[in-house]
């Protein structure tokens, strides 16, 4: 199992690395800027071949790799036509959200194909039921399933959660339960319970006060919702990160417990190996996407920061001086790692806090026995 996990971190970074690398190369020789290099991984060059003025490597580490453009520091830039810093603003643009613009396209097209392939749903299966809730009250038990909430079909848990919370309103529902092959109608009235949301900000939710089983079959869709599926989860994903973030900015949601780094994010990789290939493409498309809208925050040293800078230099006629952007970017590097060392902090007690917690349910178990 570690050594599908190397695996899996190296093939999924790797990936989602070079198609980010890849859109800022396309982008940059589409407006004729020269490449001067192409590499897949990091450190010491295994293999290398020069095509045109672009040198194609293959590096010793494995995890990601990187495009040099000729021209791209404008300190180093000399005015030459096949520049980047030659570009107009407004080409530049495009070369700079390239390799965001990619990673987008890579994660819905992940997401297709696992619409199309399946994607595992959890059942309408009951796994328990809260003591005092009025399922409980109603006698509704572990391994009924709920097959219809006012005679709308729920064949899946999402479609449970999404007809009891419908209406938004506390009113009695008509509730089809399967219990082995016997049906059973029921009437059951929701009740408000203390809930949190996706940002983990408290809130009031109507619920029956039933849980999931957790069993889960693959649903398959065909084609063309697949691509309808797909492009809403891409703006779902995107629209709830860019909400996410504005909660952490304002404080309404704490930055350590929200917020992963490199540590967070192999470990979340290396679990989802457990549960097969879909589950870890499932996270790949998501953590493209992660990287698009990160890379794009307007952010000196990121691609977002570049674009800034385009966008600044149109509404001025003119580009920031060397100097002016030097600084923002140095002082962008010292905050940009600030941040990480903060987040991998967090995520380092985090793993130690797992481990010893699995240590100490290992040692009861030993005592027990």
């Amino acid at each position: 199992m570690i050594i599908l996990s190397v695996i899996a971190v190296i093939v999924v970074f790797g990936s989602l690395i070079f198609v980010h690398e890849l859109g800022h190369f396309l982008f940059a020789r589409l407006f004729k800027v020269r490449v001067e290099k192409f590499a897949i991984g990091f450190g010491k060059k295994l293999w290398g071949t020069t095509k045109g003025d672009t040198e194609y490597r293959l590096n010793l580490v494995p995890l990601g790799g990187y495009c040099k453009i000729a021209g791209e520091d404008p300190v180093e830039s000399k005015g030459n036509p096949d520049e980047l810093w030659s570009l107009p603003p407004g080409k530049r643009f495009w070369v700079y959200t390239g390799g965001s613009l990619f990673n987008y396209v890579f994660a819905f097209l992940l997401l297709v194909m696992l619409f199309c392939f399946g994607v595992p749903k959890m059942t309408n299966v009951v796994g328990e039921t809260l003591a005092g809730s009025p399922a409980q009250r109603v006698g509704i038990k572990a391994g009924d399933k709920i097959i219809a909430i006012n005679n709308n079909p729920t064949p899946y848990w999402d479609d449970v959660l999404i007809q009891i919370r419908k209406d938004n309103t506390v009113q009695s529902m008509d509730v089809r339960i399967m219990r082995g092959k016997m049906k059973v109608d029921l009437k059951i009235v929701p009740e408000e319970l203390e809930g949190t949301d996706m940002f983990k900000k408290k809130k009031k939710i109507l619920g029956l006060g039933v849980a999931p089983s957790g069993e889960t079959i693959l649903v398959k869709t065909d084609p063309l919702k697949a691509v309808v599926f797909a492009g809403e989860h891409v703006w779902f994903f995107t629209k709830n990160t860019y909400k996410g973030l504005w909660y952490m900015i304002t404080g309404q949601m704490p930055v350590k417990d929200n917020v992963g780094g490199p540590i967070r994010i192999i470990q979340i990789l290396s679990d989802s190996v457990k549960y097969g290939i879909v589950s870890v493409i499932s996270l790949m498309a998501t953590i493209s996407m992660a990287l698009a809208i990160f890379n794009m925050l307007p952010f000196p040293v990121l691609d977002g920061g570049h674009v800034l800078f385009c966008f600044i230099e149109k509404i001025r006629r003119k580009p920031l001086s060397v100097k002016t952007m030097d600084v923002m970017a140095n002082t962008a590097w010292i905050l940009l790692l600030s941040f990480v060392i903060y987040v991998s902090y967090f995520d380092a007690r985090r793993v130690v806090r797992n481990i010893k917690a699995s240590n100490a349910e290992t040692t009861n178990l030993v005592t027990r026995n």
